[in-house]
């Protein structure tokens, strides 16, 4: 049997792939395992300084495998449920990883994986991948936050549309909507995301975590509460080491290096 996910290092970023070619990488019960834990393990390597999310074969991920779904249709909604929630604890782990997820879509991100892709902190997408809310072909309704994320990133009316009617959105299009961060062409997508997760691992490790959580956090808090986020967050930022490099690199007019200064446990971004 394939390993679900595949691993390989490019300099400090981990390149993490769905390998389920044959089924443009539907998801499996294996995977909500191995992912999740494939993000933690980099989380804790101070080698890792990004994390590049993407699929084998051509496509990103084709979302739930739809036999393995048919199947759950005998079990109780208790068991249903159950499933369901395996997806969305991989969801809160790309959510939680305490380093940049950077998204690289080729082919297709469809239902569950179109979720995924939007959970990771950044997108490069190829000019033809294919986006799509795909679940009401099937008489199903969205999970893994797809509506939760869309929600943030467009109007009530256009995440309506896509949502009732399934339709595809192509790479420029998600390009254009500000939903992918670099549009590239087909083939390139992991290049530009490796290129964008390389840019961010020569970054301050633990100021990158508060930063995430910052930015993951300011569509949900009020401005009260996210003004206190932001003062527990500088307050802990001014006493650690990396600003302490990073304004004797300013003024001393050459490069921060931060690079010494990674910990094995990282800070964490819940």
């Amino acid at each position: 049997m394939n390993e679900p996910i595949l691993a390989r290092r490019d300099g400090a970023v981990q390149v993490l792939s769905f390998n389920n070619p044959a089924a443009r990488n539907a998801l499996t019960s294996e995977v909500y395992e191995a992912l999740p834990a494939a993000l933690a393990e980099a989380g804790r390597d101070p080698e890792v300084g990004a994390i590049v999310l993407t699929g084998v074969g051509g496509a990103f991920c084709a979302g739930g495998d739809l036999n393995r779904l048919a199947q759950r249709r005998a079990l109780t909604p208790p068991e249903r449920r159950a499933g369901i929630e395996s997806l969305h604890d991989m969801i809160r782990a790309i959510r939680d990883c305490s380093k940049p997820v950077i998204a690289a879509v080729e082919g297709a991100a469809a239902g569950a994986g179109l979720s995924i892709a939007l959970a990771c902190d950044m997108l490069a997408a190829a000019r033809n991948a294919s986006f799509s809310v795909a679940y009401i072909k099937v008489g199903l309704s969205p999970d893994g936050g797809a509506t939760a994320f869309l929600s943030g990133l467009v109007s009530r009316q256009l995440l309506t549309e896509l949502c009732l009617t399934g339709r595809p959105v192509t790479g420029e299009r998600m390009h254009a909507l500000g939903v992918a961060n670099r549009l590239a062409e087909p083939g390139s997508a992991l290049t530009e995301a490796i290129a964008m997760a390389q840019s961010l691992a020569a970054g301050p490790e633990r100021a990158i975590a508060r930063i995430k959580r910052l930015c993951r956090q300011a569509g949900e808090n009020t401005l009260e509460a996210q003004l206190d986020l932001e003062a527990q967050y500088m307050t802990e930022s001014l006493g650690d080491d990396e600003s302490a490099e990073g304004i004797a690199a300013f003024f001393g007019k050459r490069p921060a290096d931060f690079s010494a200064l990674r910990r094995v446990s990282p800070v964490d971004s819940h």
